[in-house]
């Protein structure tokens, strides 16, 4: 038992120790194992074009050289096809990439949990 909460002391001294950003990637890290079951909408002219349903986690692209990002978030997620809100027969997951720049998006956890 004493050997259970002194783990337990020492793990939370060394997130205390944890840059934000350090933080914040543990905190994406865990949000992506437990999943968040998110909805992306797209739309063009104020009419929705895209919905993705069943994202687990959308991520922001990482650079391949230096310390900053790029400019587009990727994501899994089934492809709702007829807008209808629920996954059918047909619609299946897929991959995708929005831009940061052009695309008008909305990203939400589902309203139904």
């Amino acid at each position: 038992m004493k050997r259970l909460i002194f783990s337990a002391s020492l793990g939370a001294l060394a997130l205390l120790g944890c840059t934000q950003e350090t933080q914040n990637k543990i905190g994406r890290s865990l949000q992506n194992w437990t999943g968040s079951n998110g909805v992306l909408e797209v739309y063009s002219g104020g009419q929705l074009v895209k919905r993705f349903i069943k994202i687990d986690k959308l991520t922001t692209a990482s650079a391949t050289q230096g310390a900053g990002s790029r400019p587009y978030r990727f994501a899994y997620g089934v492809l709702d096809a007829n807008l209808n809100g629920q996954q059918d027969d047909n619609e299946r997951k897929v991959y995708f990439e929005i831009s940061d720049y052009s695309t008008n998006y909305i990203f939400y956890g589902e309203p139904g949990l």
